[in-house]
């Protein structure tokens, strides 16, 4: 029987809290990068920056909660989600710089939105079993469940 906390749920749930960090930083980014001017790379390498910093800090905000101190926190904060981050961060952006037009669209436009959402979500699909597969090893989110209870 497998551990309960390395099952498909578990998987999912760790996703979704990267795709959290992921989505603010990235939304952030491009909000940044848009109102100052900057182009399509620079824009993208802000908001793929963000993605990390707000991905780690969701779950350093955990392990803090959870009684660690801070170089603890930031340590397992990196092995539970750089991977997890990583391809997330890869999917979403190759989604859209691959979609037509995607990469040109403003803030105001519903295909800027609907790129977004749509390579969100497939990066999600391909992230979860990238997840399950850390924790079935007992790395990624495995290691945040050794320090705080959810």
């Amino acid at each position: 029987m497998q551990h309960p906390t390395h099952g498909w749920a578990t998987a999912v749930q760790a996703t979704l809290h990267c795709l959290t960090g992921c989505a603010i930083g990235e939304v952030l980014g491009m909000v940044i990068g848009t109102a100052l001017g900057w182009g399509n790379l620079p824009t993208t390498v802000l908001a793929i920056a963000l993605a990390f910093v707000f991905g780690y800090s969701l779950t350093l905000r955990g392990a803090l909660k959870g009684g660690l101190d801070f170089r603890a926190a930031v340590q397992v904060a990196l092995a539970a989600d750089t991977l997890s981050i990583a391809v997330m961060e890869l999917i979403d952006n190759g989604v859209i710089a691959l979609w037509p037009d995607a990469m040109d669209a403003e803030l105001a436009d519903l295909l800027f939105w609907a790129s977004l959402a749509i390579s969100l979500a497939i990066a999600f699909v391909v992230t979860v079993p990238v997840n399950k597969w850390m924790i079935g090893r007992g790395k990624g989110h495995a290691v945040v469940h050794q320090h705080h209870a959810h």
